[in-house]
């Protein structure tokens, strides 16, 4: 794999700076609000996620894809490949909207590339060598994050 660091450390580094990034805005009530909503969201996109590993047996570990057993393709990865990592990055952004400092939502963008071109492209590199058809199939219906 490309990416050494997991993604979970990723997301608290990426949180770390979003913290103590400048902010020049007073903490908003609607933003707030929004930002509850959103991490209540993203946890249920993360526990989605997992259970849909656990029901096929498979592993959660980023750092070893190689030892995926299974194509998960049930459930929430009928609409999107990645919930977890989706999740984490709805998290960072309940996190800057928290805060208000919606400048910050520049390293929840930083997050997604980040995640993206070190972890789910070498991802798919080795799903695409295991599951063959199958998996590009996959590809073809279901967008990586929510979008094409």
């Amino acid at each position: 794999m490309e990416l050494k660091i997991p993604p979970p450390v990723v997301f608290l580094i990426c949180a770390a700076l979003i913290y103590f990034s400048p902010n020049f805005t007073e903490p908003m009530l609607i933003l707030r609000i929004l930002a509850v909503i959103i991490a209540l969201t993203a946890i249920s996109i993360d526990l989605l996620g997992l259970l849909a590993f656990w029901q096929k047996k498979t592993t959660i570990n980023p750092l070893a894809p190689s030892k995926t057993s299974h194509l998960v393709t049930h459930g929430i990865y009928r609409f999107t490949r990645n919930p977890m990592y989706l999740g984490l990055a709805c998290q960072l952004t309940a996190w800057t909207l928290w805060l208000s400092n919606l400048l910050a939502l520049l390293w929840v963008w930083g997050f997604i590339l980040y995640i993206t071109r070190f972890q789910i492209v070498p991802e798919e590199r080795l799903l695409a060598e295991k599951f063959g058809a199958e998996f590009k199939a996959y590809q073809q219906q279901v967008p990586r994050w929510l979008w094409r």
